[in-house]
């Protein structure tokens, strides 16, 4: 006689591993993960290439006498090298403001509306509106930890090396790549990448107008520098030493003047055969500077800092009314 016997009891399957990412966090972070890579990678390579050199510049400072020497009596070239090797990594630097315009800003709409991505995802439960304000907040997030982590490298490499930081700090990368304009100028750039890309909807045009515009935004902040802050003016005799509070000054303008204060041309009385009476009859025995003083430095900093902030506002706004009324 068989026996029927009840089949043991089946284990119960583990319930999943919960994920720590849930609706559009989850969704952001696997739709951009190329991205968020990319910037972790660019966080850790430049910021060791940032520590290599600048032990590689105190080392050879050091090797050189400095500290105990001051810059400009280095031997050699080494003061120059110095100033020259900053100067052309924060070039460098500068120039990552653009490629994150291009690769993450520009694309972040415009392949979703190119490729049908976006109307998938607002026709279901989440609305257009969270969709939108999450994509916007996951690129800026990233942008701004980007460049924040760098700019703040480079500020401590460029600390400890003061002396020899290039003394027209308005007019080269120094300004652009100090932390509080390195960060307002990556967010600027980022939302004008997306905000074009949201209005061509096509991936690749969106990139290159995106290039084209962002350097030409660069210009436009180079031409608006000059009108951050209100230039100083000082007077010393014309054959005197330099006044202290012209080093590390940034030149505006520069002409001859008399005791009563009356301005003429800097080439005034050059070009005669004796410039020295020339001088002595027009009066002249003074030079006088238009000049930015590096105390100036950090107020026109944040000033430029809450201009692109501002423009990074209004495009996002128009981004947010645009996209949120316009077809997918």
């Amino acid at each position: 006689m068989s026996t029927l016997t009840r089949p043991g009891a089946t284990e119960s399957a583990a319930p999943a591993k919960a994920r720590r990412l849930r609706g559009l966090a989850w969704l952001m972070f696997r739709r951009h993960r190329p991205a968020l890579l990319t910037c972790l990678a660019l966080i850790v390579l430049g910021g060791a290439w940032i520590v290599y050199e600048r032990g590689a510049m105190l080392d050879a400072l050091h090797a050189a006498g400095w500290p105990g020497k001051p810059a400009d009596a280095l031997g050699g070239n080494v003061a120059g090298n110095a100033s020259e090797t900053l100067n052309s990594f924060a070039g460098n630097l500068s120039f990552l403001t653009t490629v994150l315009a291009v690769f993450v800003g520009a694309p972040l709409l415009a392949s979703d509306m190119e490729n049908g991505t976006a109307r998938l995802a607002t026709t279901q439960s989440v609305t257009r509106g969270r969709w939108l304000l999450a994509k916007l907040g996951f690129a800026l997030l990233l942008v701004t930890l980007t460049t924040a982590a760098l700019g703040g490298l480079f500020a401590w490499w460029r600390g400890a090396v003061d002396p020899f930081v290039p003394h027209d700090w308005l007019h080269d990368p120094t300004f652009d790549t100090t932390l509080p304009v390195f960060v307002s100028f990556g967010l600027f750039s980022v939302v004008l990448g997306i905000t074009i890309g949201a209005l061509i909807r096509r991936t690749v045009p969106a990139m290159v107008l995106t290039f084209l515009i962002g350097y030409a935004a660069t210009i436009a902040l180079d031409i608006v520098k000059d009108r951050l802050a209100t230039p100083r003016r000082i007077a010393f005799p014309l054959e005197g030493a330099r006044p202290a509070a012209l080093d590390h000054a940034v030149l505006v303008d520069n002409w001859v003047g008399t005791a009563s204060g009356k301005l003429h041309g800097w080439g005034t009385c050059v070009p005669e055969a004796v410039p020295e009476a020339c001088r002595a009859k027009l009066g002249i025995v003074n030079s006088v500077w238009d000049y930015f003083g590096k105390d100036q430095m950090a107020g026109m900093q944040w000033a430029a800092s809450g201009l692109l902030l501002a423009l990074a506002g209004l495009l996002a706004a128009l981004l947010l009314w645009r996209t949120r009324r316009g077809p997918f």
